[in-house]
């Protein structure tokens, strides 16, 4: 790690210590009511109190989650690389596509239940679906955007339609999937934790909804931290992804 990223990381430490204090001290100081806004103090001893319920659960929307990502991202860059090279199809398809994509999804959620009931199904189906638009909108436009010389030269060459996907269309749409991956996580995450909040019964949502009904909220706090936490780790993860793979992607040209 060199000196600049040490002096960045000091800072984002420093900011966040900084933040916490002031935190703490209008907390103490009264000026916020502690039934709404628990001092960081006091969301630290709650999280003590109820971190196996609190870790427990994430594990269980993380499973979920990380179900519903694998199926997202698929059929997102599966799909969106078959409309983005088949022009007709992509006519043919793109006006359901885009209505669908800009759909609520929260309209669906009844019907899923209806139709899976409660537990894990309708949160992995759920959380699929509301995953799945923002990769195949962004891949299928990745795709359909490729520098068409680029194309016609490694055809030139004696490209085949392999070796043609493999060294000139993945390298070139390779930072829209990894901004559709990173969206699509949160929407993923986004989509678990609204079933488990309104139609689960074990989960990250659903012991969010009982504290919030409980009106406990230095343990609330706590655990969207927690939340908080897990998903900035996932997202930097992926960056860290991207770095790796845009060198793969500069070897490749």
């Amino acid at each position: 790690m060199d000196r600049i990223t040490l002096r960045v990381r000091a800072v984002q430490a420093l900011s966040i210590a900084a933040l916490l204090l002031a935190w703490e001290g209008v907390a103490r100081a009264g000026w916020v009511d502690p039934l709404f806004v628990p001092a960081p103090s006091a969301v630290a001893r709650a999280l003590a109190r109820i971190g196996a319920t609190v870790f427990a659960g994430l594990g269980d929307t993380l499973l979920k989650t990380a179900i519903a990502y694998v199926l997202a991202v698929v059929i997102g860059v599966g799909g969106g690389i078959l409309l983005g090279s088949v022009r007709a199809l992509r006519q043919a398809t793109n006006p359901f596509v885009i209505a669908l994509y800009g759909m609520p999804k929260i309209l669906v959620l009844p019907w899923i239940v209806l139709f899976l009931g409660f537990g894990a199904a309708p949160a992995i189906v759920y959380a699929t679906i509301h995953g799945v638009f923002p990769i195949l909108v962004l891949v299928t436009g990745a795709v359909r955007d490729v520098d068409r010389n680029l194309v016609t030269v490694a055809r030139a060459f004696g490209a085949r339609p392999r070796q043609l996907y493999w060294k000139v269309v993945l390298p070139a749409i390779v930072p829209t999937v990894l901004a559709g991956m990173r969206l699509g996580i949160v929407f993923c995450l986004l989509g678990v934790l609204v079933v488990e909040m309104f139609a689960g019964v074990r989960g990250m949502g659903y012991v969010l909804s009982s504290l919030a009904n409980g009106f406990q909220a230095p343990e609330l706090f706590a655990a969207t931290a927690v939340v908080s936490a897990a998903s900035i780790v996932i997202v930097l993860s992926l960056d860290s992804l991207n770095d790796r793979l845009s060198q793969w992607r500069g070897e490749s040209r």
